[in-house]
């Protein structure tokens, strides 16, 4: 786990100048990527948010198939909670976030961490999810192909991660699948027209709705999976970077 601080509170003890913190986990299918491909947008979010940004190096599939990936986060957000107030932070004020695979993790940890009656998570980003294993939806088919990712892709990155096809049903493998989201932390959940797992991104962010909890939801037209890193390159991500870090200093104040 690596951590980015905007500048974090001195020694004086004083609560009032803790930062909130932001447990981000990475996409990658739940096989590729790392600390280093997230780095940029992990910075992004932490100079926008004035927030301290944890990212989590968790497990990779097929090496470590599901559950592996999904424990870790929870064994992240619990650490986090623990030791925020040595880093500076104020626990009181804890998020998660992930992109892609990683915004089924971050989704999977709150669920768990309101089953289990905490840590206390105050907020969740989800950018692009993964939310269900399914690979039915119209954007799947209006999707398939042609772009950074394909269903082909997606195909393949849940057979590394899942080891038995049942497994998809399982809500830490596609929190989409819940029976009850209500009781979870309020959302933002931001997705792109021309990917794949726009749909279920966005059904997700529905059924929070659903279920009385406050989202925000943003579909930027015209992007595609990946984008919101490549704020160097494309306007539209550094978009997506202000609007995703504005709601994390919104609903960590």
């Amino acid at each position: 786990m690596t951590a980015r601080s905007p500048g974090a509170a001195s020694d004086s003890g004083e609560a009032a100048q803790r930062l909130p913190v932001v447990v981000f986990f990475h996409g990658g299918g739940f096989v590729l990527c790392g600390l280093d491909s997230h780095d940029r947008l992990c910075r992004a979010l932490t100079a926008g948010s004035g927030a301290i940004v944890m990212a989590v190096d968790y497990r990779l599939a097929p090496e470590h198939p599901f559950p592996a990936a999904v424990e870790d986060a929870r064994a992240a957000v619990a650490w986090a909670s623990r030791n925020a107030a040595a880093l500076g932070g104020d626990p009181a004020r804890l998020a998660v976030a992930g992109d892609s695979a990683g915004g089924a993790l971050a989704a999977s940890a709150c669920l768990h961490a309101r089953d289990r009656g905490g840590p206390h998570v105050a907020f969740q980003l989800l950018i692009y999810p993964v939310t269900d294993a399914a690979q039915d939806t119209a954007s799947y088919r209006d999707h398939a192909e042609g772009g950074f990712l394909t269903a082909a892709h997606m195909r393949w990155f849940w057979e590394q991660y899942l080891s038995d096809p049942a497994q998809a049903a399982d809500p830490d493998a596609s929190p989409l699948r819940a029976d009850d989201l209500s009781g979870l932390p309020p959302a933002c959940v931001l997705t792109a027209e021309c990917d794949p797992l726009r749909d279920e991104g966005e059904a997700y962010a529905a059924r929070l709705a659903e279920a009385g909890v406050p989202v925000q939801s943003r579909r930027f037209e015209g992007a595609f999976h990946g984008f919101a890193s490549l704020d160097h390159v494309l306007p539209v991500a550094g978009e997506a970077q202000r609007i995703a870090a504005e709601a994390l200093r919104n609903a960590l104040r």
